[in-house]
């Protein structure tokens, strides 16, 4: 059979994922496994229709399609997304129904599960029939175990369209409701917020007042009486997405500084803002493709967080609440970058009134918060990147990431491994053989774990001065 392998890397036919892809075809060489370079390539395929035809004539030829791709800042890399954006754009979504796919990644397994996420969802909105997902380290090739599994994911594949097996859906449709947001655009000095000297940023790709998004934008900024900066990253000169180079690992400069005003904007303008609100409309199950390469190009500063005690939130026109995915997305980054997620403000519920009333209090909120250095409680989603990175750092990306490795060093991150809490150490050198080797004691300890637990902080709660 011919299985049409939609390859996201911009890296092109030196992939990683690719060699993937590769391997299953080494391992059956009944079927065909066609490569296409999408991401490198995204350029030639928007500006010419004939090149694009013969992408979608592919498509329509094949019995079954392959999203190859790396993971690239919590989900596929912005050429990738941009191609999915002219299928709809350019009306050839009945190439892809019905059509078999798979989804495969490469990555360190940060946040793959919202890539396969937004694949298996895009997938469904095109009517395809999603098989499954493989999600592999970037180096699992050279595990013997994990290529019986890779080989296991790409029998039960084959086998699938063979069969014409059925294949269940796990996300609904979008839905968009009509509304047109109509705000109060004058508000009483009284009533207007003092920046009290902040600095602060809205980023959108839109500021198009006869739409909810720039109207919502708008409303946010006559909230304050003092001044704020509105960037449109359109007006940002942008050569190119993230090429995955990772030359940036060593002292996180990128590779396109000296060809384009990324870098310059995001170190001078973005980092030195106290309140960002990033802005935009929902395309697909994302914000844009351009939102994608402004998050890919970001990672100039690798895993180092660079909007520490800042306040962030998001302002967003469509249907985001049926788009879990994209908020947990979003959280994480905000978690991720040691900042303070404020809230998510959508079109999509409520009045204008009630619309109004939200704006006006987040706006209240990011100056309140600010000034109190106030960032919530980390949880999941920031605590496990950053065990995750340090392993990662650490060990086998420690002489690529330089810079991060120095970050880690510098700021006692690496000091976080169990194995160097000495208290712990002596407490379970003390406790285990006693638990292991003392019936008596482990029913007693036991017992008591629940009052004992809570012993240590009662002492604050009962004394909180202390």
């Amino acid at each position: 059979m011919q299985i049409v392998v939609l390859n996201g890397s911009p890296k092109g036919d030196e992939s990683t994922t690719m060699q993937y892809v590769l391997y299953i075809q080494k391992k059956f060489p009944q079927h065909t496994l066609k490569i296409i370079n999408i991401s490198q390539q995204i350029k030639k395929i928007e500006k010419n229709q004939e090149k694009f035809q013969e992408i979608i004539n592919e498509i329509q030829a094949s019995d079954g399609i392959i999203w190859g791709t790396p993971v690239y800042y919590l989900l596929v890399p912005s050429q990738y997304k941009r191609f999915i954006e002219l299928i709809t754009e350019k009306n050839v979504e009945s190439a892809f129904k019905d059509k078999y796919v798979v989804s495969l990644t490469t990555s360190i397994h940060y946040f793959d599960h919202t890539s396969h996420n937004y694949l298996r969802a895009i997938s469904e909105d095109l009517e395809m029939k999603y098989i499954s997902g493989f999600s592999a380290d970037s180096s699992d090739l050279l595990i013997p175990e994990e290529r019986t599994r890779l080989i296991t994911f790409a029998e039960n594949l084959f086998y699938v369209i063979e069969n014409n097996i059925p294949t269940s859906k796990q996300f609904l449709s979008l839905k968009s409701r009509e509304f047109n947001y109509l705000p109060k655009v004058k508000i009483s000095d009284e009533n207007k917020i003092d920046t009290e000297g902040k600095k602060i940023l809205i980023l959108t790709d839109s500021l198009d007042e006869e739409t909810n998004l720039g109207k919502m934008i708008t409303r946010f900024r006559i909230a304050f009486s003092g001044k704020t900066d509105v960037i449109n990253i359109n007006d940002i000169e942008i050569k190119g997405g993230c090429l995955g180079c990772i030359q940036c690992g060593y002292d996180n400069q990128c590779v396109y500084k000296e060809k384009d005003e990324f870098m310059g904007v995001w170190d001078e303008k973005v980092r030195k803002s106290d309140i960002i609100v990033f802005a935009g409309s929902i395309k697909d199950r994302y914000l844009s493709s351009r939102w994608k390469m402004v998050f890919d190009r970001s990672f100039f500063n690798n895993h180092v967080p660079t909007f520490i005690d800042k306040q962030i939130g998001f302002i967003v026109s469509g249907p985001l609440s049926q788009i879990p995915n994209l908020k947990q997305i979003f959280s994480a980054y905000s978690e991720s970058q040691g900042s303070n997620f404020i809230d998510f403000i959508t079109d999509e519920f409520g009045t204008s009134e009630e619309i109004d009333s939200l704006l006006q209090n987040f706006a209240a909120q990011s100056i309140r918060f600010s000034n109190s250095n106030y960032v919530q409680t980390r949880t999941y989603l920031s605590k496990g990147a950053e065990l995750l990175f340090r392993d990662e750092v650490f060990s086998r990306l420690k002489f690529v990431f330089r810079a991060d490795d120095k970050y880690y060093e510098r700021n006692g991150l690496y000091d976080t491994f169990p194995q160097n809490d000495k208290k712990a150490k002596k407490m379970n050198d003390m406790l285990i053989p006693l638990i292991e080797n003392n019936e008596d004691f482990r029913k007693q300890f036991y017992n008591n774990i629940k009052t004992e637990g809570v012993k240590p902080l009662r002492s604050i709660v009962e004394d909180p001065d202390k």
